[in-house]
């Protein structure tokens, strides 16, 4: 599944020790876009904290995974981004218009390749 949105609040990390060594967690919280915008609380585990340096007013697609569980009778849902995209917001060249007219520049040289 996929959730695209602006965050709009950044948790801080959690780490800790478990018996396969040293974790870490980042939790946001995404705003989607649309006349009723809804908040998701969405975690990143592990690596993907550092890989994806993220900030606050960050435009990102999420690829999640939905889960709930069972804890003494109570149940709990995780939505983890497992890969995180941020749009470019207009800094690439992709988003760059083609030449028109008025900003063409014809080449001054006076010779002509063309056969007709």
């Amino acid at each position: 599944m996929e959730i695209s949105g602006v965050i709009i609040n950044l948790l801080p990390q959690q780490s800790g020790q478990g018996k396969n060594g040293t974790w870490k967690k980042q939790e946001f919280i995404l705003e989607t876009p649309g006349q009723y915008p809804k908040k998701v609380c969405l975690h990143l585990w592990g690596e993907k904290v550092d890989e994806s340096k993220l900030s606050v007013g960050d435009k990102v697609t999420a690829s999640i995974n939905i889960e709930s569980r069972e804890y003494n009778g109570r149940w709990y849902t995780d939505v983890r981004a497992w890969k995180i995209q941020k749009e470019s917001g207009g800094k690439s060249g992709e988003d760059v218009p083609p030449p028109t007219e008025d900003n063409f520049v014809p080449d001054s040289s006076g010779t002509d390749d063309l056969p007709f």
